[in-house]
């Protein structure tokens, strides 16, 4: 493995720094916005506009990216999020922080997609599946690590936003000295929302909810915990217990999805993705066991959006799967660019109780239209069954990566294969 890694360890190192500067200011926004005195209405909308930020920018980042190169656009790209993360902490506005968010959210998905081309490009076809692996490992590490930099100071400080900014600095340093080649960057696929839910409704539905409640997730779970009682620090604590259950369970929960209906393993995931957040509320409202719901609830939340996207790829033609993954990135990006809207309404007029509500609100429907999905009839696999990919919601571009471009030896699995054991499906020259 290690000669493998190597040559991209660069770009690993670099998303890592990147992400614990992003990983940090992300909750230090929310709490900053709440010790100010932000309602909570407000404060969802200034969580959108990051997601607006981040959809905007997956439109408008690929040519800024063709015309100054990967490392230019990079180093761009990091002035950009520099900037708005200082300008945050020197001007304390609603309307002000709702822009720096876009522009930050744009400048994000920037950061992603050099990377993720980059890793793309350097990956051999029969490795990407590890490498996109050890990537995703790399984002989620970093993301928990990230939350426990709020020991260092009050969000009421500047030190903070410095050190967000330091990080994100410090993020330019490995990419922008890298030797290796830059790729191509292609044009987008083409994407066909009807052929989508023809295609997959479980996850035309799956990719929404997942939007819905996750978006949410990140903008206003640190104002939730600051509105139950806990400290910055016991905050950080628990943003790390979501994103540790996600990271730890998701491998297990993909183990049985390649092995089984995968509608089925999504309603029950998504009913457990729902009981999860019940749970927390409740521990919201007796103050204990916060830290524990927290984690059930990343463990199976987390593992949402990746079900959806290998159900997705169970039922596509080989020529179909990336401009397919992209309408579900898409989909996902309309449901997080509202979530944290419609959560912090809800706050506003329920209190605290209504982020886990919500959770459960957006989990529910997709549990019960799954399982009724997977009632109506076999689950038919198109070519051959997909491998369950751990992953967070990114870039389009990282999709390719889980496009393999060769078939790998062995039969490939009929529909009647509880096994599911899958055969990597070839990707003719994907348009990106």
């Amino acid at each position: 493995m290690l000669p493998l890694l190597l040559p991209i360890g660069a770009l690993l190192a670099g998303i890592a720094l990147l992400l614990l500067g992003s990983g940090l200011l992300n909750t230090l926004i929310a709490l900053r916005g709440s010790l100010e005195g932000f309602s909570d209405t407000l404060l969802g909308l200034i969580g959108s506009a990051y997601f607006i930020g981040f959809f905007a920018g997956t439109h408008v980042a690929p040519p800024l990216i063709r015309r100054m190169g990967h490392v230019r656009a990079f180093a761009f790209f990091g002035a950009v999020a520099a900037s708005c993360v200082l300008v945050h902490a020197l001007i304390v506005n609603a309307p002000v922080w709702m822009v720096l968010r876009v522009l930050t959210g744009m400048a994000f998905v920037g950061f992603y997609a050099v990377i993720e081309s980059w890793l793309t490009s350097q990956a051999p076809a029969e490795r990407r599946g590890l490498i996109f692996a050890v990537y995703m490992g790399v984002n989620l590490v970093a993301l928990a690590a990230a939350q426990q930099l709020l020991r260092l100071d009050s969000p009421l400080g500047f030190t903070l936003f410095a050190v967000a900014t330091i990080f994100i600095c410090l993020s330019l340093l490995p990419v922008t000295a890298t030797r290796l080649p830059q790729p191509a960057q292609g044009e987008a696929p083409r994407v066909d929302l009807r052929r989508l839910w023809r295609a997959a409704p479980a996850a035309f539905c799956g990719a929404l909810a997942s939007g819905l409640a996750m978006g949410a997730f990140w903008s206003m779970a640190p104002v939730y915990g600051g509105r139950i009682g806990l400290t910055e620090a016991e905050v950080g604590l628990m943003m790390s217990a979501a994103i540790a259950g996600g990271a730890l369970l998701q491998w297990p929960i993909g183990h049985v999805s390649d092995r089984a209906d995968r509608r089925l393993v999504l309603a029950w995931v998504a009913a457990g993705a729902a009981a999860a957040a019940l749970g927390l509320a409740a521990a919201g409202l007796g103050g204990n066991g916060v830290l524990a719901a927290a984690f059930l609830y990343g463990a199976a939340a987390f593992a949402v959006y990746p079900i959806v996207v290998a159900h997705l790829m169970d039922h596509l033609a080989h020529d179909e799967i990336l401009a397919g993954n992209t309408g579900v990135l898409l989909l996902h990006g309309v449901g997080a660019a509202v979530g944290p809207a419609i959560a912090g309404a809800l706050m506003g007029v329920l209190g605290a109780v209504a982020l886990p509500l919500h959770f459960a609100l957006a989990f529910i429907p997709l549990a019960a239209f799954a399982l009724w999905v997977a009632r109506r009839g076999a689950d038919e696999i198109v070519e051959e069954a997909a491998h369950f990919m751990p992953m967070l919601r990114t870039s389009g571009t990282v999709l390719e990566m889980v496009t393999p471009e060769e078939h790998a030896e062995g039969p490939p699995a009929g529909p009647d294969d509880r096994d599911r054991r899958a055969v990597p499906r070839p990707a003719e020259a994907p348009g990106r």
